[in-house]
């Protein structure tokens, strides 16, 4: 086939619904990290859809340059679904002939890919599709919302979008049900998609899930920890044990229970379940994260314990037992940005005790890290600069590099929880500062960025106006000043 053909296929392939076309981006994830999930769950999750899996896993080896490795894992999700969807082929398979096509195509084979253009061309003439290429079906949604789902967290709202039309198509089919439920919660943790109307719709999606799927414990342990966060604790106690009753030893299933423990309080219990799970999957780096962060939940209890004990003479091994926690903090979140390396949360999380283990030095370059990569979502940037500014204001002692990143934490717009909390620090530190010195410009510019910011006109000038008359130079806060007298 000559070149021309070649260019010939790609408006075809372009058509398709499949890895190739969906829109998951190689820079949005860590390419080992997401093939070792993909891994587990092959080895891990009993499902007659596990062709889902297989074809996630041909996309990441195609983007790691596996293309030979990619139409063998192409072939596995075949296999599967000649197993057990004989009776309906077309439906699904329609996308692992669209990625066979893709792969093909980029190995230079455009006999075969061609082949597989033509496959999904008679599936969809089968499907009685108005379309030559494509067609709409809840398995095609589904297969695109799991994809989403795991290959980076910055794609759970597209997930959900997915499942929705998905169970639109076929509301009781459990897979989707419970894929729908799973990107509900995961949404629900956003500060800016969190309100009572968004708790109680996921909330009733899990029930639903539930409902429909009995022996999916893990999407039983989302609905417990949902649950919890709600404060309807008995029935979430309820479903957990439940859970745990039916599959002690699914890994999914014990991060989840864990998180559940570690939430009630009970970090103790949580690490004994993480470290059941990690045993089964030791690459995990959400699993480290996790020990990580019971390790300094007991690390903040202690020192809480310390703080409003009455003993005037503490028992010596509080110091050593608090060194032995923070070691265990470190070491665990370390293997977590080994194995997650674009995991932005556990690099905030391992600077910040980094700087309570007075290693400064590594504190410093770890933050340095974060603010260098690229694809930060809004919400992490908050977060980034929000702690950030905590570790230059309490442990650099340099307040003005503070007000900086908690202003530019402020200018992203997302309304978030880090972003209220860049708010508040840029407040206090200011008025701080202000205490010692009346005649702080750099306070007095902060404070009028900050009512410019709320709509408080009139206290902005006034800020901005007693920052000028200390640096009449300053073009930020003449900048400020004069967008505040505009707006009157």
């Amino acid at each position: 086939m000559c070149e021309v053909n070649k260019n010939n296929l790609k408006p075809s392939l372009l058509q398709m619904e499949c890895h190739f076309t969906w829109g998951l981006l190689r820079d949005d994830t860590d390419l080992d990290e997401l093939e070792n999930r993909v891994y587990d769950q092959i080895e891990f999750v009993v499902t007659k859809n596990k062709s889902i899996v297989y074809n996630l896993l041909a996309y990441v080896k195609h983007l790691k340059g596996n293309n030979a490795e990619a139409i063998e894992s192409l072939q596995k999700a075949v296999d599967c679904i000649q197993k057990n969807h004989a009776d309906d082929l077309d439906r699904k398979i329609i996308v692992t002939y669209g990625n066979f096509s893709w792969v093909y195509y980029h190995l230079n084979q455009l006999d075969d890919a061609h082949t597989y253009i033509t496959k999904v061309e008679d599936a969809c003439k089968a499907l009685s599709s108005p379309f030559r290429y494509k067609v709409q079906l809840s398995e095609i949604y589904g297969e695109q919302g799991w994809s989403c789902l795991k290959f980076a967290g910055r794609y759970c709202e597209k997930a959900k979008d997915c499942f929705k039309k998905a169970v639109e198509l076929e509301p009781d089919e459990p897979e989707w049900n419970s894929g729908y439920a799973t990107a509900a919660y995961r949404l629900g943790g956003s500060f800016k998609l969190k309100t009572p109307e968004s708790d109680d719709e996921t909330l009733e999606l899990l029930r639903r899930a539930v409902k429909l799927n009995p022996r999916d414990t893990v999407v039983m342990s989302l609905h417990s920890l949902k649950l919890q966060e709600m404060k309807q604790y008995e029935e979430a106690e309820q479903y957990m044990n439940e859970a745990l009753e039916k599959t002690p030893d699914l890994p999914y299933l014990l991060r989840y229970a864990a998180k559940y423990y570690r939430k009630k309080g009970s970090p103790d219990e949580s690490l004994k379940l993480l470290k059941q799970a990690i045993n089964l999957t030791p690459t995990s780096g959400f699993l480290h994260h996790q020990i990580g962060l019971c390790y300094r939940q007991k690390l903040n209890q202690m020192k809480k314990d310390e703080k409003y004990s009455k003993l005037l003479y503490p028992p010596r091994s509080s110091n050593v037992e608090k060194e032995e926690l923070i070691r265990n903090v470190i070491y665990h979140f370390e293997l977590v940005i080994k194995q997650k390396t674009t995991f932005m949360y556990a690099y905030i999380d391992l600077a910040n005790i980094y700087a309570e283990a007075k290693q400064y030095e590594k504190a410093e370059e770890t933050f340095m890290k974060v603010l260098a990569m690229a694809n930060r979502t809004p919400q992490e940037s908050q977060q980034l600069h929000l702690n950030y500014g905590r570790y230059l204001e309490y442990h650099k002692k340099s307040e003005t590099e503070a007000i900086g990143h908690y202003k530019r934490g402020l200018m992203i717009k997302d309304a978030n929880y880090e972003r209220d909390m860049c708010k508040v620090c840029l407040k206090c530190v200011a008025e701080k500062m202000l205490q010692r010195n009346a005649r702080n410009a750099t306070a007095f510019g902060a404070l009028g960025y900050m009512h410019q910011l709320d709509g408080e006109k009139m206290e902005a000038i006034d800020c901005y106006e007693k920052a000028l008359q200390l640096e009449p130079a300053n073009e930020e806060y003449l900048s400020g000043l004069c967008d505040m007298r505009l707006s009157i």
